[in-house]
């Protein structure tokens, strides 16, 4: 039950990605998540959508999983590592605050889905 939810959880932040990374990146809602100057976000608008269409199929991956109940532990699993490992890779490369905001949750998902709480 609590695992699912923080699957649940988990997919909706990652709706929250999609929508930032592919509407609002050229807007100043999208410069002040991402801290990007106006320039910057107009040269990469094309990339960040792209970014965003891959964060949404990790969304896609986790509801379909949570529509499978008890028979998808193995797509939520598989589909929140990948949304753990990519906030490492985020964490590492782009800024500590990936870690809180995509990793914690999906790796407090993981160990609910495991413990079947």
């Amino acid at each position: 039950m609590i695992g699912n939810i923080l699957v649940g959880l988990v997919a909706l932040i990652h709706c929250y990605i999609v929508y930032l990374e592919m509407v609002l990146w050229d807007t100043p809602r999208g410069h002040k998540a991402f801290g990007l100057t106006t320039e910057f976000a107009s040269a990469s608008k094309v990339l960040a959508a792209n970014q965003g269409l891959y964060n949404g199929f990790l969304t896609a991956g986790l509801i379909w999983g949570l529509y499978l109940g008890a028979a998808g532990f193995q797509i939520k699993m598989f589909f929140l590592i990948c949304v753990a490992i990519a906030g490492l890779y985020g964490a590492a490369t782009v800024g500590r605050k990936i870690l809180f905001i995509q990793t914690v949750p999906a790796v407090l998902a993981v160990g609910a889905l495991w413990l079947g709480v």
